[in-house]
């Protein structure tokens, strides 16, 4: 383990700018995605319906069906957009179906699954266009203000420009490449998707304030070889919380459930360069930097 550890320490010293870099670059890749995204649609992201309003239709059956067949059939009914998903149990049992459209008046889709399937029970929810869109604006504020607290209370702790605006760079990162990867999936993001961003603020920042509190606060090893302590740990941090979202994601039967997860994942996958390479690598820079200046003082003084 000890040789291991040597090896990395020394790989590291080596490559730590040249990591950097290559995460600087991988991540610019996926704000383009987000960008041109944004300049073809509109929009950074395609919202669902508790985002812009429609209906929402979960409906319970008593024989399996295709799903597929389902949206062929009701796609032919209106011009408006139809998605249709599988329900189903952690056990893999096919429930029935989720229908999300943007129409209001849903008269002629609930008679055709009445009609056409065997229903055992039907719920449908309404969300009106205005009440979406205001909806997406409180979530939107909520997501900036817990952003700045966030960035304050980093701030305030570690009272050092540079590296606090390191940590929030890595935030804004491991929220970028999962919008990114929203956009590449084609996934319509719900409210409980927005949430979840929400929840990234937090799940970004506790690797981040490890690192930076090993390589500013402690006093032994070099540089490298805090960052290589922390990273023991954070690295173990993050591949735990990325199992359970993982496991989640693949047992829930619920969309909502299903949407968060993923999110978090993909967050938590960019939370390894974004930290262990990109803030990392920074910092390297700064303490080695500090470390330089310090020295340089130490031997004016002697010489005076």
């Amino acid at each position: 383990m000890g040789a291991f550890r040597g090896k990395y320490i020394e790989f590291y010293d080596k490559h730590s700018t040249k990591l950097l870099i290559a995460t600087v670059i991988f991540f610019l890749v996926f704000a383009s995605v987000i960008v041109v995204n944004y300049a073809r649609t509109g929009e950074f992201f395609q919202k669902g319906v508790s985002l812009r309003g429609g209906s929402i239709i979960t409906v319970q059956l008593s024989t399996p069906v295709d799903v597929e067949a389902v949206q062929k059939s009701l796609e032919k009914l209106a011009t408006e957009e139809i998605s249709v998903t599988e329900l189903s149990a952690v056990t893999g049992e096919h429930l029935g179906f989720i229908v999300e459209t943007t129409l209001q008046n849903i008269s002629l889709i609930k008679s055709q699954i009445q009609s056409g399937y065997d229903v055992k029970t039907m719920n449908v929810e309404n969300v009106g266009p205005r009440l979406g869109a205001s909806f997406f604006n409180q979530l939107k504020i909520s997501v900036i203000i817990a952003f700045l607290l966030m960035a304050a209370v980093i701030f305030a702790y570690f009272r050092s420009p540079l590296p606090s605006s390191y940590i929030v760079l890595s935030a804004v990162v491991d929220i970028l490449f999962p919008l990114a990867m929203v956009v590449i999936l084609n996934v319509k993001v719900s409210a409980a998707g927005i949430a979840a961003f929400l929840m990234l603020i937090g799940y970004s920042v506790d690797t981040d304030i490890l690192l930076t509190t090993r390589v500013l606060k402690g006093k032994t090893g070099t540089v490298s070889e805090r960052i290589c302590g922390a990273m023991s740990t954070g690295i173990v941090m993050t591949i735990a919380a990325m199992a359970a979202t993982g496991i989640a994601y693949l047992t829930t039967p619920s969309e909502v459930l299903k949407q968060i997860t993923m999110i978090l994942f993909f967050g938590l996958v960019a939370d390894i360069p974004s930290t262990w390479f990109q803030n990392a690598g920074l910092l390297k820079l700064y303490a080695e930097r500090k470390q330089r200046e310090k020295k340089e003082e130490e031997d004016e003084e002697e010489n005076d």
